[in-house]
């Protein structure tokens, strides 16, 4: 995923935190906020200390950027997106971080139907 879809600042997040909404499951929060003037979808990431060193961090991290290129044409480019990893994503592999992801964005209807 290219840096320019990433939300890097600190007004960017909060932004998001402030007016956006938010839906999570046991793994992972989801707050989204509507941009109808961006031309792609933007993401933040946040992964806590408390769930474990900077390898397990950047390894959650690198899953989240993969699931979202991986959804990619299924959502929809008018939003910003802030994911917060909870402590269970430290035992999950890819695939289950994947589906946690997918269950966050279907339920607060941000997949597109294909």
């Amino acid at each position: 995923m290219k840096k320019k879809y990433r939300l890097k600042k600190m007004d960017e997040f909060q932004l998001v935190f402030k007016q956006g909404k938010s839906f999570a499951n046991r793994q992972l929060v989801l707050y989204y906020l509507n941009k109808p003037e961006q031309s792609h979808f933007r993401i933040g990431l946040s992964v806590s200390k408390k769930i474990g060193n900077a390898v397990m961090r950047n390894q959650i991290k690198r899953y989240l950027r993969q699931a979202f290129s991986e959804f990619d044409g299924q959502i929809d480019n008018r939003y910003d997106f802030i994911v917060i990893a909870r402590i269970p994503t430290k035992d999950m592999d890819y695939h289950a971080i994947k589906k946690s992801l997918n269950h966050v964005l279907s339920k607060s209807h941000l997949l597109k139907r294909l």
